[in-house]
């Protein structure tokens, strides 16, 4: 049975890929920072006993993720999936929070990277081997507008550190790719005008779950859409 460990699974996008990867037979590892108060994965766990356990993980607790790799050492892991992340209106331009900033570089950047260090040896002995990492088109270059400052250069440079461990990890078979999740209704969106139709989280973890199952080595270091488009990035 092949194994997902997918961070940030308490709601949203991460709830929806856990959902999707159990509905497709996968055994999953859905972590998220408070367990007993996510209720709706703990029922989603229910609903699909023996294939749903919950840990409890803040991503950006480097030292809570390398105990968690430790502790599960020898487990592979098909797909390592870090979906965890969090998005920050910013301030307006001259009166910028850089400790925010910080903030969500770390959770947004670091932390992807720390656990693909952490897990890399559990993604070698998966079958799969894949390294995922939810990104967004705000994070393009090429796409770029003004403002939003902080949430598009932790995807932006998420996406570049992810190019770049696709390289280093190609000669180990491993695949490490981004996906967009598309424009999901949340409420964070929700307080945005304008842009593209919002789609339902479970549509999205539908498509990225299939998207994650269909990457093949010619998939690594490429960045799609839940859909399997490409984005110029």
């Amino acid at each position: 049975m092949p194994h997902a460990l997918i961070t940030g699974a308490s709601r949203g996008i991460g709830l929806a890929l856990t959902e999707a990867f159990a509905e497709r037979g996968w055994s999953v590892t859905a972590t998220c920072r408070s367990p007993d108060a996510a209720q709706d994965l703990r029922a989603l766990a229910k609903t699909h006993a023996g294939l749903i356990e919950i840990e409890a993980l803040d991503v950006s607790d480097f030292a809570a993720v390398g105990a968690l790799a430790d502790r599960t050492a020898g487990r592979p892991i098909d797909a390592l999936i870090n979906n965890a992340g969090i998005a920050w209106r910013d301030a307006r331009l001259g009166a910028l929070d850089y400790e925010a900033w910080r903030r969500v570089m770390d959770v947004n950047l670091m932390a992807p990277m720390r656990m693909a260090e952490a897990f890399v040896e559990h993604v070698a002995a998966g079958e799969h081997r894949k390294i995922v990492s939810i990104s967004s088109s705000l994070g393009s270059i090429k796409a770029a507008t003004n403002g939003n400052y902080f949430y598009r250069t932790s995807k932006a440079a998420l996406n570049m550190a992810m190019r770049s461990l696709a390289g280093d990890l190609k000669e180990r078979g491993i695949i490490v790719s981004l996906l967009s999740p598309g424009f999901v209704d949340t409420d964070f969106t929700r307080a945005a005008a304008g842009g593209p139709p919002r789609i339902s989280a479970r549509e999205s973890g539908q498509g990225l779950a299939d998207a994650v199952i269909a990457l093949t080595p010619e998939d690594s270091g490429t960045f799609k859409r839940f859909n399997g488009q490409p984005i110029d990035w």
